[in-house]
């Protein structure tokens, strides 16, 4: 059997370890330790999961199982380094929303949960930003963009952004 290359970096850990003290338990912190690999890769691999379980000492099926609840992590490939999340609920959708994630999507050459080839930017749809007095929204990385039209979303999306985390 050949070994497969290690995924969390000690720094990885090291954050995943400095958060021990604030839960009640280890399975407490397979969230967290997500979040932390999803920063630092914009991915969670399998392997990642794998050692994710060794080190909170769980079945690797445990922080699978976590992982797939949530639409937020991607695990087959990265996504982009600006990821969109364009807000469809009902307040957005009736401002405009829907019609915001298709233009995004056409202009941009993808579909809702694709990567431009150059792996600048995913788009996905949202259920909900919490944002409903600023619709249409979008939340891209962590900026969260208020009354889009199909304008000043393109316009909004090509400036430089934080890192997604």
């Amino acid at each position: 059997m050949i070994a497969q290359p290690k995924i969390l970096t000690p720094e990885m850990i090291a954050k995943i370890e400095a958060l021990a003290p604030r839960y009640p338990n280890r399975r407490a912190l397979t969230l967290p330790a997500l979040h932390i690999v999803n920063a630092e890769l914009r991915h969670v691999p399998l392997q990642a999961v794998v050692e994710i379980a060794a080190v909170l000492g769980l079945a690797p099926a445990e922080v699978q199982d976590t992982l797939t609840f949530y639409q937020f992590f991607h695990q087959e490939r990265p996504h982009g380094k600006v990821r969109a999340f364009v807000c469809r609920s009902i307040s957005c959708a009736l401002r405009g929303g829907d019609h915001l994630l298709e233009h995004l999507c056409h202009k941009n050459g993808i579909d809702p949960y694709g990567t431009t080839p150059d792996g600048e930017l995913t788009i996905e749809p949202a259920e909900c930003l919490g944002a409903c007095d600023f619709a249409p929204c979008i939340l891209a990385n962590d900026d969260l963009l208020k009354n889009m039209t199909p304008e000043t979303a393109e316009a909004e999306l090509k400036k430089p952004r934080a890192r997604a985390t």
